[in-house]
């Protein structure tokens, strides 16, 4: 009997020229033969592979954006709480954008009604959710607690007026990381080998030239490739300045391609020190430092007017190499468009400027290679950062919790075990005396604070605190709005989804911004427009309201607590401030307030036989309609 070999003889495959190539031959396995490729010889056929291919993906982006509308836009369903049968109240959020049904799926039904559509909300949103969507500050009903973007950067949100009216702005840093980090080291090989170039000359030259002759353009193209040599990264230094979760990512892809890296970060957090490679990268000591020695520099700091405008500029910029590469994935702002204009003109500047940014002074310009804003897209990340912002929001609305918000410091105070009763959260001036002020006056009011953390950012503190159970959260937080100037807003917190007292966002207070007067919009509100100042107002609305006429009321301050009353569509109860002794009446069934007083109107006010008279007239119109 023959021995049978060792080596397994498969048979070789066929490549696509028609020559066989031979198959790895490995001593003591048989070895699997490869695959031979087959391909249509029909170029027509293939045509039509291709278009199918296109269409099918074309139907599945489509079929991804319509699944995230309906989710967005789906009415929430009868009330129903998995096990503790909780049927109250909802959070509601207000959506912009599409956002990822991956990350609104993090919301459970009934306990959260999600919707871009304010029809489809049963009460003001209590906290808005969004990407690109350029938020204007009318957008944000006094309701609002807090803002989440699904992204990192926050220069779409009012942030300084959101922070006035003690509202958290909140994003997802680190979501989009990976997805930003891969399209920095594709620009820095579009700047590295021509790569953009050499296509625009095949598309725009050769193929023209030769007429889509096959043989021509292949003898073009390998002619041609001289006209587009490149250099290779490797060995170069690249500047990383901003060493966050996605510089972080950068230096460390780049260490892997062989690179040497210098990073500059001045801010840099302990949790992102952690992350970045020691020893294996260099640390600038100033920015100028990184910008003498770097062949490639890329910015990844957030956007801040009078900090990052322009932090790569017209003098910083001459300490560069003249062959420097630069990328900018971060805010188009960061990098003086002009400058790099000027320096390009007088000949100190030749490499590249590749960014997702569109510039004024560099449109068209040869060498800035613009790409849509593609740093955040793709599924991964928007799956990432959607899932992210919903549960920094929930965290938020559920437990007061704060983390990874731009304008408040990070707050984590958890519940200790089998604790029952109330927790407050407050936001208010970081000024010396004022948390003295607030637990004095909880003191007064018999409050026993169990638990409490206080932290703060610039000129905005943030205290939570927990206590035992209390009657009546509204009236503790009027008062305490009164009592202490320096709060700005509070929002009580009692055991969510599992009784009345608890229901999600009923008992909240809001100081507006005392330098100027903010308009609230009531539906089924006062006939008039009143200036109020301060003191304290309460108007407990009723179902009764729809019949009045709506009006807008500017007003300092609000309580708020949402509710489905008819013809209340942003919320039931209302505190401003009026004169000392002053009261107001706002007209319509239902309504009650302080007694009738002097109003400080916005305009002269009719003499009172004329009110009659237009009483008398709405009277009569009223009979005419009511007969027909």
């Amino acid at each position: 009997m023959k021995s049978q070999s060792i080596l397994a003889q498969p048979k070789p495959a066929v490549c696509r020229t028609g020559r066989t190539v031979p198959s790895r031959l490995v001593p003591g396995r048989a070895v699997r033969p490869l695959p031979v490729l087959r391909f249509k010889k029909d170029s027509a056929d293939s045509d039509v592979d291709e278009i199918m291919l296109l269409e099918k993906a074309i139907k599945l982006a489509k079929d991804r954006a319509a699944k995230a509308k309906e989710v967005a836009a789906a009415p929430a369903p009868a009330p129903a709480a998995g096990a503790s049968g909780y049927t109250g109240a909802a959070f509601t959020i207000k959506t912009f954008n599409a956002i990822s049904p991956v990350g609104l799926q993090r919301f459970p039904r009934g306990n959260y009604v999600v919707s871009g559509e304010d029809s489809q909300l049963p009460a003001s949103p209590m906290a808005i959710m969004l990407r690109s969507h350029q938020l204007k500050v009318e957008e944000v009903p006094p309701t609002v607690r807090g803002i989440v973007r699904c992204g990192a950067g926050v220069n779409n949100i009012p942030v300084d007026q959101m922070t006035e009216r003690g509202i958290p702005v909140f994003n997802t840093p680190g979501a989009n990381a990976n997805a930003v980090k891969e399209l920095v080291i594709c620009g820095m090989l579009l700047a590295a080998r021509g790569i953009v170039e050499g296509h625009k000359h095949v598309e725009n030259v050769i193929y023209k030239e030769e007429n889509m002759d096959y043989e021509k353009v292949a003898k073009r193209i390998e002619k041609d490739k001289a006209k587009f040599v490149g250099s290779e990264i490797q060995g170069k230094t690249l500047g990383v300045i901003g060493l966050g979760a996605i510089g972080g990512r950068v230096v460390n892809a780049a260490l892997a391609l062989g690179m040497n890296v210098v990073g500059y970060d001045p801010v840099l957090s302990l949790d992102a020190a952690w992350k970045l490679p020691g020893d294996r990268m260099g640390r600038a000591e100033s920015l100028e430092d990184l910008l003498k020695v770097s062949d490639y520099i890329t910015v990844h700091v957030p956007y801040i007017k009078g900090a990052t405008h322009h932090m790569l500029n017209g003098v910083n910029l001459k300490l560069c190499k003249p062959g420097v590469h630069l990328l900018n994935f971060a805010r188009g702002e960061i990098i003086d468009g002009e400058a790099v204009a000027d320096l390009y003109k007088s000949g100190a500047l030749t490499g590249k400027y590749v960014s997702d940014f569109a510039d004024p002074f560099l449109s068209g310009h040869p060498k800035h290679l613009v790409l849509p804003h593609l740093g955040a897209s793709t599924e991964e990340a928007e799956d990432n950062s959607a899932a992210m912002a919903a549960d920094t929001l929930k965290d938020f609305l559920e437990t007061g919790t704060i983390r990874n918000s731009v304008n408040f410091p990070q707050t984590v105070l958890d519940r200790k075990p089998g604790h029952i009763g109330g927790r407050l959260c407050i936001v208010n001036k970081n000024e010396a005396g004022v948390l003295g002020q607030i637990t004095t006056y909880l003191g007064s009011q018999g409050v026993n604070i169990e638990q409490q953390i206080n932290t703060s950012k610039g000129g905005i503190a943030y205290t939570v605190l927990d206590f035992g159970e209390v009657a009546d959260p509204s009236g503790l937080q009027s008062g305490l709005g009164a009592a202490c100037p320096g709060v700005i807003s509070s929002r009580f917190i009692g055991n969510v989804f599992e009784d009345e007292i608890g229901q999600p966002g009923t008992f909240f207070w809001v100081r507006w911004a005392q330098d100027k007067q903010d308009m609230v919009r009531l539906q089924g509100g006062a006939a008039a427009a009143v200036s109020v100042t301060p003191a304290i107002l309460g108007a407990d609305v009723g179902a009764g309201v729809a019949a009045a006429a709506a009006a807008t009321v500017p007003v300092r301050s609000a309580v708020t607590q949402p509710t489905a009353a008819a013809g209340l569509a942003t919320y039931g109860r209302v505190e401003g401030v009026v004169e000392e002794g002053a009261g107001v009446v706002i007209p319509g069934a239902g309504v009650k307030a302080a007694a009738p007083a002097a109003l400080t109107s916005r305009w002269p006010q009719p003499p009172q036989p004329l009110l009659w008279l237009l009483a008398a007239v709405v009277a009569l119109l009223v009979m005419a309609l009511g007969g027909r």
